[in-house]
């Protein structure tokens, strides 16, 4: 029996990648938190080099007097060139893997430039304490509506709140837990092309209201990421205190009913995850920067309210960080699984 669990992870993944991803989401954490976000994005190095590269291109092509089969091919175009750019980047950081090892660092380093989590606490605790003091610290909102794209001027203060909070669960997804699913199975390589469709779905998007444009990285997006969420809501749902059996329950049954849970586009299983754990509504319509309007649903329990203050904001930070550790658990357990014939 234990050398058949061996073979099966040997099958599915590479049980000695396991150390990198560890390595390299420390590492994550601590540059994001001394650092804070790059250019006031606290998304993953790629996305930023996404959005630099193709993001105005993007834009051009985006034309809303075009017919919806129009925009769905150019974004095709747009997606399979950012994609061979990305494969082609990740070919490049597997030479330098290979000819420049360094004990492993070289690897660590570039695997970081696909994930995200300490710049994203250095953001959210900007915005927690400006909205403590009730003021606008430099850069507290910036940097959360440069990450999310929502333009926070349309909302009042618990949408700044709510939209803090979902992009906590949005990052641990699809910045965190999603690129390092890849990267176990398949390198680099898949890590970041993960990477590249995920920053595409972010930049053209539009939480699942794009005219067409954004309609292929958003189903090559739901493609890989779809057991990374479930596996993002599982965490995001038992971290935390009392009722966690129940709240789980209950999200179950909302997630199966489509009753006030969030699509796929919009946060899906992890932001209905942070939802019920908290027992808050978040989600709700907002305006992104290109000024187009999102009509998000409402997420969250059905008598939960929306008014969400700073105070629900820490406990989510808490709930954010304790999902980071029972992460990194699982992959600390995994790997002992892996190569530990006595277990």
């Amino acid at each position: 029996m234990p050398e058949f669990y061996t073979e099966l992870h040997t099958l599915i993944f590479d049980p000695d990648r396991i150390p990198i991803a560890v390595a390299a989401i420390f590492l994550s954490m601590i540059v994001g938190m001394v650092t804070g976000p790059l250019f006031g994005n606290a998304n993953p190095l790629i996305w930023g080099m996404i959005d630099g590269v193709f993001g105005r291109l993007g834009d051009k092509m985006d034309r809303l007097h075009r017919s919806k089969p129009d925009l769905m091919f150019r974004g095709f175009l747009l997606s399979a060139f950012a994609l061979v750019f990305c494969l082609f980047i990740a070919k490049i950081c597997e030479n330098l893997v290979l000819n420049y090892n360094y004990r492993g660092f070289t690897e660590v380093f570039l695997l970081s430039g696909a994930i995200t989590s300490g710049s994203v606490w250095y953001a959210i605790l900007k915005l927690y304490f400006a909205l403590e003091k009730k003021e606008m610290g430099k850069g507290a909102y910036y940097a959360i509506s440069r990450s999310t794209r929502v333009n926070l001027n349309s909302v009042d203060d618990f949408g700044i709140t709510r939209v803090g909070m979902g992009y906590l669960a949005r990052s641990f997804d699809k910045g965190l837990v999603a690129p390092v699913f890849w990267y176990l199975i398949g390198g680099l390589e898949l890590a970041f092309a993960y990477a590249c469709i995920a920053a595409l779905s972010w930049r053209f998007g539009k939480d699942g209201f794009t005219k067409g444009f954004g309609e292929i990285s958003l189903v090559l997006e739901r493609l890989m990421g779809i057991v990374p969420a479930l596996l993002s809501g599982f965490m995001l749902s038992v971290v935390g205190y009392d009722a966690v059996l129940k709240r789980a329950v209950e999200l179950f049954k909302a997630t199966k009913n489509k009753d006030r849970a969030a699509p796929y586009a919009q946060g899906g299983f992890a932001l209905s995850a942070l939802a019920w754990h908290l027992g808050v509504t978040l989600g709700g319509p907002v305006k992104d920067l290109g000024g187009s309007a999102l009509k998000n649903l409402w997420v969250g329990p059905e008598k939960a309210s929306a008014k969400v203050d700073h105070k629900k904001l820490r406990l989510a930070i808490f709930t954010h960080f304790g999902a980071h550790i029972l992460f990194l658990a699982i992959l600390f357990a995994t790997f002992l699984l892996g190569n530990n014939p006595l277990i």
